[in-house]
């Protein structure tokens, strides 16, 4: 079977495909696979590190991409910066447009996002989903970290899915781990870690939106801590995503 074929393939094919294979073996088959159009996407948590270090240890041609908001944690970027050095990898940064950034501060202020859902969501469209539209040019398959765990919408998810928003098959190789599997091979492999997990941050984005969770709390509790709200911000939530499309483009 050749690259046309698997190019055709739908989305329940894939997803028997991939869901039969460990995840090292599913990275190594999408990185045959599809050449040059597989890019897996990390924000520098614990369960992105374990899909870098298969991609890094395994020598995989499969890009590795970041988005930098320009909002993160400078312990983000320690942990980045370990993560290329132990793995010679080079990890591509996108960057929110400079115009809409500038445009959003100027009319509402550097702290927008606390004032309402509509104003946080315009915010996360401007520094991460249009980011993403860019990152995602001529990619085939991404790869993502998600772990069904994480919150009652990845629960819903597959190992490989449809993105209707950004036109892919969204592929999670660790979405069936448990947090005890990530932290093992974590400190087994000795795997560069974000030294705010040590802290009581539990899922880490940008500085103002984050915080320190406390013993009982849901692991998505620290993110956007001020709403009642779904803790997602548009990347992995189709119904979100098009909802904070439509605020970007008004």
């Amino acid at each position: 079977m050749d690259f046309k074929y698997y190019c055709s393939m739908d989305v329940e094919q894939l997803n028997q495909i991939l869901s039969g294979l460990s995840t090292v073996e599913g990275l190594k088959w999408v990185n045959a696979n599809f050449p040059k159009t597989a890019k897996f996407s990390t924000s520098f948590g614990i369960e992105d590190q374990v899909v870098t270090h298969f991609i890094g240890t395994q020598k995989l041609g499969i890009e590795v991409f970041t988005l930098d908001t320009g909002r993160l944690f400078q312990e983000t970027y320690d942990v980045m910066e370990l993560t290329r050095n132990q793995y010679h990898l080079d990890i591509i940064s996108y960057f929110p447009n400079q115009n809409s950034v500038q445009n959003l501060i100027t009319e509402k202020g550097p702290n927008s996002f606390y004032n309402s859902v509509e104003n946080r969501k315009e915010c996360c469209f401007i520094r991460k989903i249009e980011p993403l539209k860019r990152a995602l040019a001529n990619t085939k398959i991404w790869i993502t970290g998600i772990r069904s765990e994480q919150s009652q919408n990845r629960k819903q998810m597959n190992v490989v899915e449809w993105d209707e928003q950004f036109q892919v098959f969204k592929y999670n190789p660790i979405l069936n781990w448990t947090l005890e599997e990530v932290e093992n091979f974590l400190n087994v492999n000795n795997i560069p870690v974000n030294t705010l997990h040590r802290k009581g941050f539990a899922s880490i984005g940008c500085a103002p939106c984050t915080r320190a969770i406390v013993p009982g709390e849901d692991i998505r509790a620290g993110r956007w801590w001020w709403e009642n709200t779904s803790k997602e911000c548009g990347l992995h939530e189709t119904k979100e995503v098009l909802a904070v499309s439509e605020i970007g483009n008004q």
